[in-house]
């Protein structure tokens, strides 16, 4: 079972920490910087890129750590669990402070933005979700990688 699931694990681990730092590094200055109604057509965009691929990155994560936890043992066993853990928050994160946000943007017309658009911006506390989302995937990715390195060191 382990040598099955814990490629699929580090995979899916993997693309979601690795598009959750690349969306830090690249995709959330851009957005914090431009104009509202480019702003939400571009956040628009980014959401149906990337919200049917997370939910099944996160996923694919979190139900390979469990099984993991339940299959495995020692040190192994308390790093995906662990990992279960930090992945299972930050996709409550996502379904509770991020997806109702990308949902809402994309029913905006950036040509014609509600007049208190600058009081409902969400910029601020959606990026700061995200980084917090994304710091629980890495630090899971973390795990998971030091998961197969307690393998290893038995295997060597």
């Amino acid at each position: 079972m382990l040598g099955l699931l814990l490629p699929l694990v580090l995979l899916a681990n993997g693309l979601a920490a690795g598009v959750l730092v690349g969306t830090q590094l690249g995709g959330w200055p851009l957005l914090r910087g431009l104009p509202p109604d480019r702003y939400v057509q571009a956040h628009a965009f980014f959401a149906t890129r990337y919200d049917p691929f997370m939910p099944v990155c996160f996923v694919l994560t979190f139900a390979g750590d469990l099984a993991l936890v339940f299959t495995d043992e020692g040190p192994r066993r308390v790093a995906f669990g662990a990992a279960a853990l930090l992945t299972v928050t930050a996709m409550v994160i996502s379904v509770v402070k991020n997806v109702p946000v990308n949902k809402w943007l994309r029913t905006l017309d950036p040509d014609s933005l509600p007049a208190d658009f600058a009081r409902l911006d969400p910029r601020k506390h959606w990026g700061a979700w995200n980084r917090v989302r994304g710091t629980l995937a890495v630090l899971a990715f973390a795990l998971n990688c030091a998961a197969l390195g307690f393998l290893l060191s038995t295997r060597i």
